[in-house]
């Protein structure tokens, strides 16, 4: 019903937490020969993920009829017993889907670090014994 609101309202603070990142990392790094990988750079990879699957989660919505052109926009808002399934629906099943992306993109943004960390130090061995 609107599970999907979930993760786009994260993906909405996420995107506004990367646009002051960013802004701030540009500030503070004035040489651009940092090899590891920025944490806006990171956050774009989360936004892209929630934001791709919000979007289709919501045209899913769309094509089944739960999602109208008109107020309230959501079919399950007419009701006031079915506005409780997709409070309820939006709690579960839209909480999981934003913790399980979020937490998805932390294991990817660990091992990113880890990957990089790991050719800094290759690079540092090869210049070493050149």
């Amino acid at each position: 019903m609107a599970c999907f609101i979930v993760p786009a309202t994260e993906a909405v603070v996420t995107t506004v937490i990367q646009k002051v990142v960013k802004k701030n990392e540009e500030k503070k790094d004035s040489n651009g020969s940092e090899t590891k990988l920025r944490f806006s750079e990171k956050l774009k990879w989360l936004n892209g993920m929630l934001w791709g699957g919000s979007g289709l989660l919501a045209f899913e919505h769309l094509w089944h009829g739960e999602i109208t052109p008109f107020f309230p926009f959501l079919t399950a808002a007419n009701d006031p017993a079915d506005t409780a399934a997709m409070l309820h629906e939006m709690a579960t099943s839209g909480s999981a889907m934003a913790i399980l992306v979020t937490a998805v993109w932390a294991v990817a943004a660990v091992a990113a670090d880890k990957i990089t960390a790991v050719q800094k130090n290759e690079k540092k061995k090869a210049c070493a014994e050149a």
